[in-house]
């Protein structure tokens, strides 16, 4: 969201009175891209900020993509299943549906009031969508709004984003200075948010492309066996002659391996690679590529037996998001309430 040059905090940044949110849109199949570049950072985001991490799933949002009310709630099943087997722990963070705080609306209404078109016509993902060809309707353009009201109603204050996302945040700040000031006199009835860049790390797909589900090259997260064998077999890499040396730098394998392996094991990866061969066997991407299958199973075990027992308990599930969505609403029932009293409707 772009509204006046906001201050970007540079990550890692720690403040006790910090509150942090995130949001989610269940999108399809959750892959290892999903994991490096939102999931692990929501982990350790809730970690920093106990008690006061909100991450919430997006289903509202995806509304202006899914149009099938089935495959939605299936959809937000699978991500909240997802991140409570991966180790968001709802002790510690506030995991809910946006559906089930539906004081998010009504609040993106009073900052419709202060919005101007043409700061809803400057969103970057919304003319970025039309280029692709997506109908543009309503909702997509309105999309920032329903963002703003997401990151506001709680009063967060630290907002990870990626740098393609930075605008959603500006926007935010502006709409609560525009409410602040029209409404309230400049008194700080919406907290102005901050943007915190997220240090993700670049996960490359099968084919060397960023790992997107857009691009049909993801691994999945909890895949397994010769499923998962194949996937990985299909990582695309030069034609390198098995027993002569390899470059590390520009393999897609090796750009995998390092999200796994630790510095020791790194190095002696990267010692096979330049010798192309390990002990007195020859060395190739084959074996590189059975070692980045073996890493990849054993990292998501824990979690992929934690995600089967939730899958077959939904009751669990939902119960994590019940509890998680009436604390939330504790807060935006506040935060609605002194938004109406400003605005004259209490």
């Amino acid at each position: 969201m772009t509204f006046g040059g906001p201050r970007v905090i540079l990550a890692p940044m720690s403040d006790a009175s910090a509150r942090v949110l995130t949001g989610i849109q269940p999108s399809g199949t959750i892959h290892l891209g999903n994991y490096f570049g939102a999931i692990a950072q929501c982990i350790a985001l809730q970690n920093e900020f106990p008690g006061e991490s909100f991450f919430f799933i997006a289903d509202y949002h995806a509304l202006t993509t899914i149009h099938d009310g089935d495959r939605l709630r299936e959809l937000v099943r699978e991500l909240a299943v997802t991140y409570l087997a991966c180790g968001i722990d709802p002790d510690k963070a506030i995991l809910y549906r946006q559906s089930d705080v539906p004081e998010v609306t009504e609040l993106t209404w009073l900052l419709s009031t202060v919005t101007g078109m043409g700061l809803l016509e400057r969103a970057h993902s919304y003319k970025d969508k039309v280029a692709h060809g997506i109908k543009p309707s309503a909702g997509l353009f309105f999309y920032p709004a329903l963002m703003a009201a997401d990151i506001l109603m709680p009063r967060s204050t630290l907002v990870p984003v990626g740098k393609d996302q930075v605008q959603h945040v500006e926007m935010a700040q502006d709409m609560a200075t525009h409410f602040n000031e029209r409404f309230a006199g400049g008194a700080p009835v919406l907290v102005r948010p901050e943007a915190r860049l997220s240090k993700a790390a670049y996960v490359p797909g099968t084919d060397g492309k960023k790992m997107s589900k857009s691009y049909g090259n993801t691994i999945p997260l909890f895949e397994s066996g010769k499923r998962l064998k194949k996937i990985v077999g299909q990582v695309v890499t030069d034609s390198t002659n098995l027993g002569d040396p390899l470059d590390a730098a520009t393999c897609n394998v090796f750009a995998l391996l390092k999200l796994f392996a630790d510095e020791g094991e790194l190095e002696r990866i990267e010692g096979w690679y330049r010798a192309g061969k390990r002990e007195d066997a020859p060395f190739g991407y084959g074996h590189a590529k059975q070692l980045l299958a073996a890493h990849i199973e054993q990292f998501f075990a824990p979690a992929r037996a934690r995600y089967e027992h939730l899958t077959a308990h939904p009751e669990e599930v939902e119960a994590v998001l019940q509890r998680s969505a009436t604390r939330a609403r504790e807060v935006a029932q506040k935060t609605l309430y002194d938004c109406r009293r400003a605005c004259g409707l209490v």
